[in-house]
């Protein structure tokens, strides 16, 4: 009886012995860790997406009581005129051919629009976020010249000359600061504000620094502005050109229609780092320390317009261009891709302690493994919290300092001397090191993690070369 109890006890203590020395077993418990540890560091990246959400949140809560993105097109000229139709009534049972008069309307694009445009940003906070916005000064010279009667299908005795007016759309009008001031000839023309211009604008923007990209889609529809009654008499007193004097405010973005046949825009800037976005890209910019100018012109060839049209169900979809006042806050995005790298720091971390445990001899124990890698996934915590108030590059390099300076203080408590400790610290400056330059080299961030990770088994293979992993499970 007691030789079955020692016998017994004898393969307990060989099973434990086993248990807490084999490669096997420390691997896969290895792995069943890093699977848990896919919980939280997607908590993290919740986190991250959260703030993120947060900052359009504030943005979208001072752009409702500044004035929102503006996007201007304009001005079109608007000809009233008499046109009939023909409608069957019924009288004593038989249909009766009937003309009916109605007032349509004649819409026409300019022939030349330039304008000189001049940006005063400025910066607002809402709480630790920064938001852009603008006060602008525009100046437009209109040239519209009547197509022949032959052309647009309608009659000049048939025209409301008395009734003729100009409209402009702007998709905030909010942002209007003082009242247009429109000149035509000697004569200064009075400006209603309108949520009726009969024309109604879409535009489709994106953009990603300063190349335009259709990965996303923000779709915005607007037939708000002001007209501008021409006050004539008959056809002869038409003349075609105008100017116009606009003072808007808006957010982050100022953007055009190109609807003239030839359209030129001039705009300058106090601001360090626009981007130029829409559908057409400035034929010359010049961005300095502290200011920009840019200058576009957009032919009718360019763009898919008609010159002229009849009615006003008119949608007039894309071809949008303009600028963006951009702040350099790119901490969640870079936040968010270095959460996702996250995983391969823990793995080359407890990869590095492995090696230290078979090639060394020393034991650590899982729950060692476990307390590291909650100091990696509070790492992301620190980043995000501290690149919200520094940026991002100080904020990496805060948390990384203090991260790895947390875990080589703990690692000396159980590796066999200091050397060790100092390798490993080294390791991990290396590891942060690699993930920031591959957040940083957007362009090149495929090619350069390649090359490090092929590096990074290549030194691996070299380290292990010597172990014999058959006699470590015996």
């Amino acid at each position: 009886m007691e030789n079955n109890q020692t016998q017994s006890l004898s393969l307990l203590e060989k099973f434990n012995k086993w248990i807490s020395e084999s490669i096997t077993v420390k691997l896969a418990s290895i792995g069943i860790l890093m699977l848990l540890l896919l919980i939280p560091s997607q908590w993290i990246i919740h986190l991250i997406e959260e703030r993120q959400q947060r900052a359009v949140e504030s943005k979208t809560e001072v752009y409702s009581k500044w004035s929102g993105k503006q996007l201007l097109a304009g001005p079109f000229l608007v000809i009233p005129f008499k046109a009939n139709k023909t409608e069957y009534v019924e009288v004593n049972k038989t249909l009766v051919p009937k003309t009916i008069s109605y007032t349509e309307y004649f819409y026409l694009v300019p022939e030349l629009l330039n304008s000189t445009i001049h940006i005063t940003p400025t910066t607002l906070h809402r709480g630790i976020y920064d938001v852009a916005v603008y006060e602008s000064d525009l100046n437009h010279h209109v040239q519209f010249s009547i197509p022949d009667e032959t052309k647009r299908n309608v009659k000049n005795k048939d025209l409301l000359w008395k009734d003729a007016f100009l409209v402009y759309s702007l998709s905030d009008q909010r942002g209007i600061s003082e009242k247009p001031v429109i000149k035509n000839g000697n004569r200064e023309l009075e400006a209603e504000p309108t949520q009726n211009l009969g024309i109604a604008f879409g535009n489709s923007v994106t953009d990603n620094g300063d190349v335009y990209y259709r990965e996303s889609m923000e779709t915005t529809l607007n037939q708000g502005g002001f007209k501008i009654p021409l006050q004539l008499t008959r056809a002869e007193d038409f003349n075609g050109s105008f100017s116009f004097t606009l003072k808007i405010k808006g957010s982050e973005t100022l953007e055009f229609l190109p609807i003239a046949k030839t359209t030129t825009i001039k705009a300058e800037g106090e601001w360090a780092s626009p981007s130029f976005i829409g559908e057409f890209l400035p034929a010359n910019r010049n961005v300095g320390d502290s200011s920009f100018t840019a200058d576009w012109k957009i032919l009718h060839f360019n763009r898919a317009l008609d010159d002229f049209w009849i009615g006003t169900d008119k949608k007039i979809d894309g071809g949008a261009f303009g600028v963006k006042l951009v702040i350099p806050a790119d901490q969640y995005q870079k936040s968010i891709r270095t959460a996702k790298y996250g995983q391969l720091i823990i793995l080359l971390t407890f990869l590095a302690l492995f090696l230290v445990e078979v090639i060394r001899k020393t034991r650590i124990h899982p729950f060692q493994y476990l307390l590291i890698a909650a100091a990696l996934i509070i790492y992301y915590s620190l980043l995000l919290s501290i690149s919200e108030q520094l940026g991002f590059n100080i904020g990496y390099m805060v948390a990384s300092l203090l991260t790895i300076t947390l875990v080589s203080w703990y690692t000396k408590t159980f590796l066999p001397n200091r050397s060790l400790t100092y390798l490993f610290a080294g390791l991990m400056v290396f590891f942060y090191a690699f993930i920031f330059i591959i957040i940083i080299q957007q362009e090149l961030s495929l090619l350069l993690g390649s090359i490090g990770l092929f590096l990074i088994i290549a030194m691996v293979m070299y380290l292990s070369r010597h172990i014999a992993w058959y006699k470590q499970n015996e």
